[in-house]
C-alpha cells in the first residue's frame, strides 16, 4: 500500500453562497467517489449558504496551509466560479485546478465573454447589454424580433433565463433577471439544437466528442438539468464530420479567447433556419455529479472519470510549477 507520504494532498472545497450549492455537493459527492484512494489524501472544506467554511477557511497566506499540495475549488456561479475563491488561493499560493482569476471572472461575465469572443472573430448570436438604468421595457428598442432570452449577466445553470414572446412578458423577464444582477443580456431568440462540448488541458487543449441536449421544456432550464430528469441526452451528438469538427474548434478557440485553463465546457446553438453554431457560454467549473455531461464527454472519447481527475490535479500542479520562476518583484 502507498504510504501516506507519498499521496497527493487534494483539498476539495464544495457549498458556496451560490444557487448552486446543491449541484456543488452533488459534485463533491460524485468527485469523491471517483479519486483513486491510493494516490490521494482528501482534505474537505465545505461552504454554508451563508458563506461560512467547516472547518475554518484556508488562510490567504502564503505557507499557512502547508498540509494541501492542490486544490479543487468545485463551487458552481458566484463567489465560487467567478475568480473570487481563485483569488484567495492565489494569495494562498495554492496550487488549484482550472481557470485562474481572469479566465474565471471574464467567462462568468455572459456579456463579456461574448464580447471576447466577438473579438477573436468568432460566432455569438445578436444580443444587447444593459445595465440598471437602462431597463425600461416600453422605451427599449431591440434591434431584432421577438421571441428573445433575458438573462442575467453573471449566474449560471441556466438559473433567472427567461424566453419572452412579447413587450409585456419582456417586462417580466427584466424583472426576473434584475433580481440576480444589475447587468443583463438580452438575446434574440434562436430557434435550433442545443450542443455541449467538454474541452481539458491547456498547451495544447482538447475538445471532447460533443453531445446535443434535447431538453423536455422549451429551454434547457435549471429545473430541466438538475430536477425533473427528462432532458435527454445525445452522446455523440447526430453531427456530420464536418460538423463535430468546427464545433470542436470552435470549442478550443473560445476556451483561449477568454483565457481558460484546465478545464471548460463551451455550450452551443445551432439554428435550425441557417445550420450555423453559435456559442452561447463557457463554463469553467463545469457539472460534476453523477448525471454530467462533462466527465461523460470525455469518458466517451476515451478519457474515465478517474482518469480525467489525475489529468485534472497534474495539469493544476504543472501550472503552478511553471509559475515557480516568475519573478513578482525586483
Amino acid at each position: 500500500m502507498a504510504h501516506s507520504t507519498t499521496k497527493i494532498r487534494l483539498a476539495l472545497i464544495s457549498g458556496g453562497r451560490s444557487g448552486e450549492h446543491e449541484i456543488s455537493v452533488r459534485s463533491a459527492t460524485s468527485v469523491k467517489k471517483a479519486l483513486d484512494p491510493s494516490k490521494y489524501d482528501l482534505i474537505e472544506y465545505f461552504i454554508d449558504k451563508s458563506g461560512k467554511w467547516h472547518p475554518g477557511p484556508i488562510l490567504p497566506e502564503p505557507g499557512a496551509n502547508g498540509d494541501i499540495d492542490v486544490v479543487f475549488p468545485l463551487l458552481h456561479g458566484t463567489f465560487g466560479e467567478d475568480g473570487t475563491v481563485q483569488g484567495l488561493l492565489e494569495l494562498a499560493d495554492l496550487p488549484y485546478i482550472g481557470a485562474g482569476v481572469l479566465g474565471s471572472a471574464v467567462s462568468m461575465d455572459k456579456a463579456i465573454t461574448k464580447k471576447l469572443c466577438q473579438q477573436a472573430g468568432l460566432p455569438v448570436v445578436e444580443h444587447l447589454t444593459l445595465t440598471r438604468g437602462e431597463f425600461d421595457p416600453n422605451k427599449l428598442s431591440l434591434p431584432f424580433d421577438f421571441p428573445v432570452f433575458v438573462k442575467p449577466a453573471n449566474l449560471g445553470s441556466s438559473v433567472g433565463i427567461t424566453k419572452a414572446k412579447s413587450r409585456e412578458q419582456l417586462a417580466t423577464a427584466l424583472e426576473t433577471a434584475l433580481h440576480y444582477d444589475r447587468k443583463i443580456v438580452v438575446e434574440r431568440g434562436v430557434t435550433g439544437r442545443e450542443f455541449e462540448c467538454a474541452v481539458l488541458g491547456s498547451d495544447p487543449a482538447k475538445a471532447s466528442t460533443p453531445c446535443e441536449i434535447i431538453p423536455s421544456q422549451e429551454f434547457y432550464t435549471y429545473e430541466d438539468k438538475y430536477l425533473l430528469d427528462k432532458a435527454r441526452i445525445e452522446l455523440p451528438a447526430k453531427l456530420t464530420p464536418e460538423q463535430t469538427a468546427e464545433m470542436q474548434r470552435l470549442a478550443l478557440a473560445c476556451f483561449d479567447a477568454v483565457t481558460c485553463e484546465g478545464m471548460g465546457r463551451v455550450d452551443f446553438l445551432m439554428e435550425t433556419s441557417t445550420g450555423r453554431f453559435y456559442i452561447n457560454e463557457i463554463n469553467t467549473i463545469p457539472g460534476f455529479t453523477s448525471i454530467s455531461m462533462y466527465p461523460k464527454m470525455f469518458e466517451y472519447s476515451g478519457i474515465p472519470y478517474s482518469q480525467l481527475l489525475d489529468t485534472l490535479i497534474e495539469l493544476a500542479l504543472q501550472r503552478a510549477k511553471s509559475r515557480q520562476t516568475i519573478q513578482y518583484s525586483r
